[in-house]
């Protein structure tokens, strides 16, 4: 019996020695070796340093000069990555079915004529999805121009920049990082602070 103890208690030393100290300090070494922009974060900075946000998290943009991202679920007023979540109300949902149409109407108001992506008025399942289609994105091309004080082409050559293709050639569809995005749209059209 008291073989078996001895035995028990080295092997549970020996185990969170391994597992609980050693494998994720190996683990976390690598990632900062091998894809250390992933393994803190994928942050996005300025210049001078001022943390913008993840290129892996969505984030709300209200201004008329920005790209807007998919609207969020997540927590009380949505991108809350603590709260990380869709909706979960079903499609038959009548405050769900009033929102989005209160949110049509307002991108059709913005965009009279031009049918509305998908994407801009639905939630993604973790309320957190940093992309929009490359669809929504030229749905917002024209205000976006307007407020930059530039042409719908120079804009839309900036979106191409941003546009990534399908994983691997099949996964997925076509997207755009709206922050990246927008970092890059402040640098080439800065917003004027003169109306």
């Amino acid at each position: 019996m008291k073989k078996n103890l001895i035995t028990a208690v080295l092997m549970t030393l020996v185990t969170t020695i391994l597992l609980g100290l050693v494998y994720p300090l190996v683990v976390t070494g690598l990632a900062q070796v091998i894809f250390p922009d992933q393994a803190n974060g994928s942050l996005i900075k300025r210049a001078d340093g001022t943390l913008l946000g993840s290129r892996l998290i969505g984030q709300p943009f209200s201004s008329a000069g920005y790209f807007r991202s998919r609207p969020s679920a997540a927590g009380a007023s949505g991108y809350d990555a603590g709260a990380s979540s869709g909706s979960n109300l079903g499609p038959t949902n009548q405050k769900l079915i009033d929102r989005i149409k209160a949110d049509v109407e307002k991108l059709q108001a913005e965009n009279p004529g031009v049918p509305v992506p998908i994407d801009l008025v639905t939630t993604s399942g973790s309320g957190l999805d940093p992309h929009i289609s490359p669809a929504a994105a030229e749905f917002q091309v024209r205000r976006v121009a307007r407020e930059r004080r530039a042409s719908e082409e120079q804009i839309r050559s900036v979106v191409a920049t941003h546009t990534l293709g399908r994983q691997f050639g099949f996964l997925g569809e076509p997207r755009v990082n709206v922050l990246e995005l927008n970092v890059d749209l402040d640098q080439k059209f800065p917003l004027s602070t003169t109306p």
